[in-house]
């Protein structure tokens, strides 16, 4: 993957027109270096320490959460995990400029802007188990995250799903007054979906106030950046569809934060979208189907692990008197074994009885559901040594 590393300045960048062999050149927000060390020109956004403790501790706790989850996964504990390591800084750095009315639409790499909204482990258990005690009965693969109360939109598979959603979201925020606006996350990979256009022209025309932060990490599952597309990123989309643009350093929480709360206060502001593209890179591989040694090399990984985005922070707040290590070292003991203690706990819970799989979808279950149910009973009656009473709450 090509280093993106010249596209490195000091100050948001709203509208740009410097041109650069035809293509635009759009320069890229950083405010702390790989070390944690602000640059000489940077001013820094207003931050309290409990905010910068808040989501230095949500970061690292999302970090051993997912470092669990694919130990549970490859142990056939759960079905599938999608871990975010490496680009924390871009989802809990945003989610952190947010206020707690406003809505957002994930894709499926997200799991740090739920926990800094407060999501807690036992229900990021609940889901991932499909348990009884999940609000949605454990019809949605794992880390399908929703929750009305936090203003978390339940994730869809599909890819690009909620981006013409959260354009439609945000315009009947916009319709009913509300001090509010919608962030919508998403991969460069799901900026090639049609989605992706839709959706932003949409925000464009009829001027609604959505943030779209897109992550841009590097690869598509397997496909590197430079094979599927031959413009300036992400970025350059949304200028060309007349959205205000800003590139940020997706390693850098705060550049993503200082970012964020620009975008929003522009999206209130003026009534509008705002685009940010994080630039960033999955550590992790893209699930666990996925097996990144077949598409890039150790030595790559490498030189973006030296710019880990927790230990960017750490180092920051270290230099501020706010980080005590002894502290921090019981923090993690802390996260790990809550982590543990409600995966053993909560594995044990029940999931839902098998009649409740047509309920809640019409107000009276039709008759061709009724006959499905019936039809699933009868194999799973056919086949009992496949389908475990515990499993089926016949």
């Amino acid at each position: 993957m090509k280093d993106r590393n010249h596209l490195s300045n000091i100050g948001l960048s709203h509208q740009v027109n410097v041109i650069s062999n035809g293509l635009l050149d759009i320069p890229m927000l950083q405010l702390l270096q790989a070390d944690g060390v602000p640059h000489a020109q940077a001013t820094l956004p207003d931050m309290t320490q409990q905010k910068a403790e808040k989501i230095l501790g949500t970061m690292q706790f999302i970090r051993i959460l997912d470092e669990r989850m694919v130990a549970a996964q490859r142990q056939g504990r759960i079905s599938f995990y999608l871990a975010c390591t490496g680009e924390e800084a871009s989802t809990v750095g945003s989610a952190a400029a947010l206020e707690p009315q406003d809505m957002i639409m994930s894709q499926y790499r997200e799991q740090g802007a739920l926990a800094y909204r407060g999501f807690t482990t036992e229900q990021f258990m609940d889901q991932m188990f499909s348990n009884e005690k999940e609000p949605n009965k454990g019809r949605q693969m794992p880390i399908h995250y929703g929750v009305k109360e936090l203003n978390f939109m339940t994730i869809s598979s599909p890819l690009g799903t909620q981006i013409p959603q959260a354009s439609g979201y945000a315009y009947g925020q916009k319709m009913a007054g509300l001090d509010a606006v919608t962030i919508c996350y998403f991969g460069e990979g799901a900026a090639s979906e049609g989605d992706f256009h839709a959706g932003l022209n949409m925000a464009a025309v009829l001027k609604c106030p959505v943030i779209f932060l897109c992550r841009n990490n590097g690869y598509a599952i397997s496909t590197p950046s430079e094979e599927q597309f031959a413009g300036d990123g992400i970025a350059s989309r949304g200028i060309g569809y007349g959205v205000k643009t800003i590139r940020v350093d997706g390693n850098d929480v705060m550049a993503v934060y200082a970012a964020t709360q620009k975008a929003r206060e522009i999206a209130l502001a003026e009534q509008c979208p705002v685009l940010i593209e994080a630039m960033t890179y999955r550590l992790a591989a893209h699930s666990t189907s996925d097996d990144p040694s077949g598409y890039r090399s150790k030595d790559e990984e490498e030189r973006w692990r030296a710019k880990d985005p927790v230990q960017r922070f750490a180092a920051w707040m270290q230099s501020k008197g706010w980080f005590d290590e002894e502290q921090n070292k019981l923090f993690l003991e802390q996260s790990r074994q809550e982590v543990l203690s409600e995966l053993k706990r909560v594995e044990k819970v029940p999931i839902c009885k098998i009649d409740e799989i047509i309920t809640d979808v019409y107000d009276v279950p039709p008759w061709h559901l009724k006959e499905q149910l019936a039809e699933l009973k009868a194999h799973i009656a056919k086949y009992p040594d496949a389908y475990p009473k515990t499993s089926g709450r016949l």
